[in-house]
């Protein structure tokens, strides 16, 4: 996605970047910098996530990959047809989405996976121009409530008007904003999101992108 990405070496967030940076001395095989969005810009279903984890994404260089919830995600969209391969955890796997687009609302590794308000404001005009390139974009999957808050900001919709609730749909100008609770090891430990709520989720943001 050429153009809408911000640098690998990103600073706009200087706390951000300075645990890059620390994650690079402690990390060095790692990507450690700005992930960019996996796919496409032709696809018609966007997945937001929150940020890059630690020692997935910021590792891999690929979103959600490498971690609890990418292996969630993954499987479930292999499973929808959403994507096509196999998933190895790896960016080198062979794994191809088919119809949708991956990318996170924060696009460096926050420490302890909590970005603050004035990073995600930050990272939020790479999020619009993304969406402004995706001429075909129909249906926007937001992954936890900070990318549906996101989401709603960067299309310019009233969050009171349009609240974070798991399986809610809205119509907001011609793109249609569904929301799910993240697929993180945490929230599938504990219940709040089970498979089968994640993948009747996907079903319905793929039903509505076609």
């Amino acid at each position: 996605m050429n153009g809408i990405e911000p640098p690998r070496d990103c600073t706009l967030c200087p706390r951000l970047a300075d645990f890059r940076a620390a994650n690079g001395k402690a990390y060095p095989e790692f990507f450690n910098g700005a992930v960019p969005a996996f796919g496409k810009t032709d696809a018609r279903l966007l997945i937001v996530g929150l940020a890059p984890g630690l020692k997935g994404a910021n590792r891999t260089g690929r979103p959600f990959t490498g971690d609890w919830a990418g292996d969630l995600l993954f499987a479930t969209l292999l499973k929808n047809g959403l994507a096509r391969g196999s998933y190895d955890k790896r960016v080198d796997d062979g794994l191809e989405l088919a119809g949708c687009a991956i990318t996170n609302a924060v696009r460096c590794v926050p420490p302890e996976n909590k970005p603050l308000p004035a990073e995600i404001k930050t990272c939020r005009k790479f999020l619009t121009a993304q969406i402004a390139a995706m001429t075909k974009l129909r249906v926007i999957l937001a992954l936890g409530k900070i990318a549906h808050d996101s989401v709603c900001d960067a299309l310019g919709a009233r969050k009171s008007l349009h609240p974070f609730r798991h399986g809610a749909k809205y119509e907001v100008g011609a793109l249609s904003l569904i929301s799910s609770y993240h697929c993180s090891r945490y929230n599938t430990n504990t219940g709040v999101l089970t498979e089968a709520m994640f993948d009747a989720v996907v079903k319905q943001a793929k039903l509505a992108a076609i």
